[in-house]
């Protein structure tokens, strides 16, 4: 068997068992040094379905072996991106491009052939291979960097049309899991999305967990829709919704929900020991409320409404699991405890209070807290007491 096609099947074994780009980007690397390439550089470049990345790339070089940067949104990635080999392919509706060095480092606006050319290069290809049409996933980028004295010979440009199939399959179905893995831990939380990805994916999968509960809700939200343009309510939303969600995050909660203008998150605990839970949804609590004060004194300081919000805080069982129509799930947390934190949020302007907690969570925290009063709440049959914290 000659070395391409060992690399070729080297390729697909790794495609197959690997999560890595980087891993496999090195081996093809010492893999293609091994067959003569005067190599000093190799990458992969990929775009990605992330809300904080538009691509990465990940680089092997002789001197530093491998690196990964990353492209963010925004108009620093979308210069950045300009600026690249891949961009001048895409723009001139080329799938091949090739710079001698350094003659030709100067003849386009492309960072990258400068820098190779100062570290001694002589010779640069990159070839495009497109994926199927359907998703932000378009296709890979791969680039070789060499520094023989003439380049790369013409049998070794040809050479990389037998590997590269191989590698951009591999590559795509290492970024489709990922992109997979990711969206749906940014879409669902990644408690729930290791559950979804582990199978539980029928109506009515799920189990009955413990846990603690926060509800939070923009104060008089509805009222600004009558009188500010939506695209400002919506920059407000999300402002509100981040100051909020990161305390939950950081304390290992899981936000399930975004219903309107509240947010509906978890803190699973042990039912015979809910302590720790409830001391860390008291935690993000505390934090999200001091976050959200500075969010509204830096607003109001340019002319914009402050938005409040209330926080209600309980603990008990619920369903948390899969619940909708056959092809349209929702993976949440449903219940009695749920049910009676939504009913004590409607409490909170009746009592003056922005922070609201169940007996039940009282007595698993140490906090300061009074009681306000004892109230009954809609479709509970029993009067709920519900407990103020003293900021």
């Amino acid at each position: 068997m000659c070395e391409m096609q060992k690399l070729v099947d080297w390729i697909i074994g790794k495609g197959l068992s690997s999560d890595s780009i980087d891993e496999i980007l090195e081996g093809v690397a010492q893999a293609l040094l091994r067959l003569g390439y005067p190599l000093i550089r190799a990458s992969i470049a990929m775009p990605s379905i992330d809300p904080l990345q538009r691509g990465f790339s990940v680089t092997w070089s002789r001197s530093s072996s491998i690196s990964v940067e990353i492209q963010g949104h925004g108009d620093a990635g979308e210069e950045m991106f300009r600026r690249s080999p891949i961009s001048h392919l895409l723009s001139n509706n080329l799938l091949y491009g090739r710079w001698k060095l350094p003659s030709q480092a100067s003849s386009q606006p492309i960072p990258l052939l400068q820098e190779l050319a100062h570290d001694g290069a002589t010779d640069y290809v990159m070839k495009l291979i497109a994926f199927p049409e359907g998703t932000a996933l378009g296709g890979v980028g791969f680039s070789l960097a060499g520094d023989g004295p003439t380049g790369f010979s013409e049998g070794q440009i040809a050479d990389l049309d037998r590997f590269l199939p191989a590698l951009a399959l591999a590559c795509y179905r290492i970024a489709a899991l990922r992109v997979a893995t990711d969206m749906l831990a940014v879409y669902t939380g990644s408690r729930t999305s290791g559950r979804i990805l582990n199978g539980q994916t029928q109506r009515g999968d799920g189990t009955a967990i413990y846990a603690a509960i926060l509800l939070a809700d923009l104060k008089d939200f509805t009222s600004l829709n009558e009188r500010y343009a939506p695209d400002r309510i919506v920059t407000w939303l999300n402002e509100h919704f981040e100051v909020i969600g990161q305390p939950v995050e950081q304390a290992g909660g899981e936000i399930l929900k975004f219903m309107g203008d509240s947010l509906l998150a978890i803190f699973p605990a042990q039912i015979d020991n809910p302590a720790d839970g409830c001391e860390r949804a008291l935690s993000a609590a505390r934090m999200a409320m001091d976050a959200n004060d500075t969010l509204n004194w830096k607003r109001v300081d340019a002319g914009e409404p402050a938005i409040p919000i209330d926080i209600v805080l309980h603990v008990g069982e619920v369903f948390y699991g899969n619940v909708g129509c056959t092809r349209r799930l929702d993976f949440t947390a449903i219940g009695k405890a749920v049910n009676e934190a939504a009913r004590m949020e409607k409490l909170c302007d009746n009592v003056g209070r922005n922070l609201l907690a169940s007996a039940m969570f009282v007595s698993r925290v140490q906090a300061d807290f009074e009681k306000v009063g004892s109230f009954a709440l809609k479709g509970v049959a029993k009067p709920a007491e519900v407990y103020g914290l003293q900021r």
